[in-house]
């Protein structure tokens, strides 16, 4: 490090190769430290560190040496100011070109044409000819977007053109966008009145149907009420055999121990429990134990003939109304008998027996 080192003379000389005063400099001495003073500049760079402060000795000739250069620089910079400011103005002239279209024109004039140039001429297109195939004509980014008549004009500036182009894109866009969702939701709205109305159509020819179908179970309904009345009407105004599965056996007028006097009735003889059936629709009169007859029902027709069920084994109607072919009782051999049996009686008008077997083919029962 370069340091002023004090010489035999009244002024210190500059030797760069000297140590400085951080080395072996006899002004130096191992005495106190003080921080150093920035404002005190001997030619050394500003440093944190410490330095020793040197002797006394020779000093004035140090701060001597110092004010003398610094008098000499602050008259030479004096000296500098004084001359530029006492000095006239230079005076720059341009030659006039006019305006600077006429400028760019002569310059271009001046210029060679690009077919004269070598390589450049055989890539560029004959003047009556178009860009050649396969290239691209741009235009500088502040016309993009205006029409031809727009740059020719030049009525409008290009951002404000190229602005209002933008925005006539945007709102075409937004009409675009607008219509379709209309007509999307017009296609919606349809498609759903075709839907509700093929639905109410469904609907509708399903409620057909069903009332079709009622319709047509109430007809058949009644239909069949219509052929059970007729048959129930047939059936009550007709007559049939008392019992099935049955052996005629003793008729009307026998005589034998058995009976006090003639025998008055028809027997049917039959398995005990076999069903015993009203023989023509009439109307219970009388059912009970009745002595020698064992368990007897009376049935009454409409014209008072009353119709004697005698021997059963049990009773299924014991009063109320019944119609030709109701099962009313069950063969039985209660009373005075020998076996099981139905022993029929026919009184007409409630009075004395007739014999039951002409009666009843009378009545139009084949037996």
């Amino acid at each position: 490090m370069a340091s002023y080192r004090r010489g035999p003379g009244p002024e210190a000389q500059y030797d760069p190769y000297e140590p400085g005063p951080y080395g072996y400099d006899e002004g130096y001495d191992d005495g106190p430290y003080e921080d150093w003073d920035p404002g005190y500049d001997d030619g050394f760079r500003p440093s944190s560190r410490r330095r020793r402060p040197a002797k006394q000795r020779g000093s004035m000739a140090r701060s001597g040496a110092v004010l003398g250069v610094g008098v000499i620089a602050a008259v030479g910079a004096g000296s500098s100011i004084s001359q530029a400011q006492s000095k006239p103005p230079v005076a720059i002239s341009m030659p006039d070109m006019g305006p600077v279209s006429d400028v760019a024109g002569a310059v271009g004039d001046s210029l060679p044409d690009a077919e004269s140039l070598p390589g450049v001429g055989d890539l560029m297109p004959e003047k009556d000819q178009g860009p050649a195939p396969g290239t691209k004509t741009t235009s500088p980014f502040t016309q993009a977007g205006l029409s031809s008549e727009e740059v020719a004009s030049g009525e409008a500036s290009s951002g404000e053109a190229l602005r209002a182009r933008i925005m006539e894109q945007a709102e075409a866009q937004q009409a675009q966008a607008d219509e379709q969702e209309r007509v999307a939701m017009e296609q919606a709205a349809a498609q759903k009145a075709a839907d509700e109305a093929e639905a109410a159509k469904k609907k509708e020819l399903e409620q057909k149907k069903q009332a079709e179908l009622e319709a047509k179970r109430k007809a058949e309904e009644e239909a069949r009420r219509k052929a059970e009345e007729e048959r129930l009407r047939k059936l009550a105004a007709s007559y049939i055999v008392p019992v099935s599965n049955y052996t005629l056996t003793s008729t009307f007028g026998e005589t034998s121990e058995h009976w006090a006097t003639t025998h008055t009735g028809q027997d049917f003889a039959a398995p005990t429990g076999t069903p015993v059936k009203a023989l023509h629709t009439g109307t219970i009169k009388e059912a009970g134990w009745a002595g020698s007859y064992g368990y007897r029902i009376v049935l009454e027709l409409e014209d008072g003939t009353e119709i004697w069920y005698c021997h059963l084994s049990s009773m299924i109607k014991t009063g109320g109304k019944v119609t030709t072919g109701d099962t009313i009782g069950r063969v039985g051999a209660t009373g005075n008998v020998t076996g099981p049996h139905l022993h029929l009686e026919v009184r007409p008008g409630g009075g004395d027996p007739v014999d039951p077997m002409p009666w009843m083919r009378n009545k139009g029962v084949g037996i």
